[in-house]
């Protein structure tokens, strides 16, 4: 059995920067184990596996596909530079002139656009509310130690925590941020958080200066020690720092070694468009 599978690096146009995902174009049924053990296989923070609907369907022509995505350890119900990297392979490699791709999800229909050298998504907006701190002390001093923390939001959808660190500091501080995650799971004892962002207010003067938040993500209950560049994550922060900011469009950065520029902007409808840019760095085959 051949499968097409293509590693492209998300929110990002430079190789080897942003975030890695592989993408599997499903032409037939896969075993449901084979899943696991291709995305295991591929060994990146997030494997898409796209899939036609119908017999019919065309990678080519059509504009709606299924999609899933799996961690080397567990499929995830949302991961948006997957996302970007499986409409980019339809976009840039199959040459799909759909100007809207749809995908069917666990997180229901998401959707996919070009807009001059970004591709754009379409994702659910998630809200935050605020966190006793009490409740998750012992993990918040293995995530950012003695640091202050002006504010402790949590997203029950998405089951992420958000950190945010007092204004007082700048990106270089939360970038030289040593983080040990193995921590994290013994330290996290409400079974509830499965992911961790901290997160920090833009600096409006200096070299960084256009970027209102930074952020970086850690999510070890998956698997994945840090994500390079997490749209998902991103579907938590942009109702967070839009509240905060007053803003509905606004660019992000996230602070990863890789590091990646994300463009949002808030729709009136619950739902946010997250914009990133795209570099396809590996084109073949899987061969079992």
């Amino acid at each position: 059995m051949q499968i097409p599978v293509f590693t492209v690096d998300a929110f990002t146009n430079r190789p080897f920067s942003g975030n890695p995902a592989a993408v599997c174009l499903l032409e037939n049924d896969l075993d449901e184990d084979l899943h696991q053990k291709i995305a295991t296989e591929m060994n990146l923070s997030e494997t898409a596996f796209i899939r036609r609907l119908h017999p019919g369907d065309d990678f080519t022509k059509s504009s709606c596909f299924g999609l899933r995505w799996f961690t080397p350890a567990n499929e995830v119900p949302l991961c948006g530079h997957a996302t970007l990297a499986a409409a980019a392979v339809l976009f840039h490699i199959r040459e799909n002139k759909n100007a809207v791709l749809t995908f069917v999800t666990l997180s229901g229909e998401l959707k996919a656009r070009q807009v001059e050298d970004h591709i754009v998504l379409d994702l659910p907006l998630y809200l935050t509310y605020p966190q006793v701190l009490q409740e998750v002390e012992e993990l918040i001093k293995a995530a950012v130690g003695d640091m202050v923390v002006q504010d402790l939001r949590y997203s029950p959808d998405t089951k992420k925590l958000l950190v945010r660190l007092s204004d007082a500091y700048e990106r270089s501080d939360l970038e030289e941020l040593q983080v040990s995650t193995q921590c994290f799971l013994s330290a996290e004892k409400t079974g509830k958080v499965k992911g961790l962002i901290v997160t920090l207010k833009g600096n409006s003067s200096g070299k960084h200066e256009g970027h209102d938040f930074y952020s970086r993500y850690f999510a070890p209950w998956y698997g994945i020690v840090e994500d390079p560049v997490t749209g998902s994550a991103h579907a938590v922060l942009s109702s967070y720092w839009s509240e905060q900011l007053g803003k509905k469009e606004m660019l992000a950065f996230q602070c990863s070694r890789r590091g990646g520029e994300l463009k949002i902007s808030l729709h009136n409808d619950g739902r946010v468009d997250i914009a990133g840019k795209i570099a396809i760095v590996l084109k073949g085959n899987l061969i079992f």
